[in-house]
């Protein structure tokens, strides 16, 4: 099964958009240096049923399995990515490790309630 890093940032509120925009892109030129990148997804969230929207952007790696998830984060580049991240503060981001899969066209079946 395949497996996403997500990396998940609130709106900037303690630092300015400006200084978040450099923190990100600088872990965004680390994280695509990884080995085993399959696929990269990046997310501006434009809103939410409920304003204000709880995070400001969304970006995913897609790769072959946890070993390469696991490579990726011990490789040289996930290292810095992960040191530069920490420049932001910790309720700024949520990481996330997620098993992912996708389909095109299905449809998971109702359950009938009797």
């Amino acid at each position: 099964m395949q497996m996403q890093l997500i990396l998940l940032f609130r709106p900037p509120t303690a630092v300015t958009e400006a200084a978040f925009e450099r923190v990100y892109n600088a872990i965004l030129a680390e994280l695509e240096q990884m080995p085993g990148i399959i696929r990269r997804q990046v997310a501006s969230v434009t809103g939410a049923p409920q304003s204000p929207a709880a995070f400001y952007r969304v970006l995913s790696l897609d790769f072959a399995d946890e070993a390469a998830l696991q490579a990726a984060l011990l490789s040289p580049p996930g290292q810095e990515a992960g040191r530069i991240i920490r420049r932001l503060p910790r309720e700024a981001y949520e990481v996330l490790f997620t098993e992912h899969y996708e389909e095109a066209g299905g449809q998971t079946p109702t359950i009938e309630e009797g």
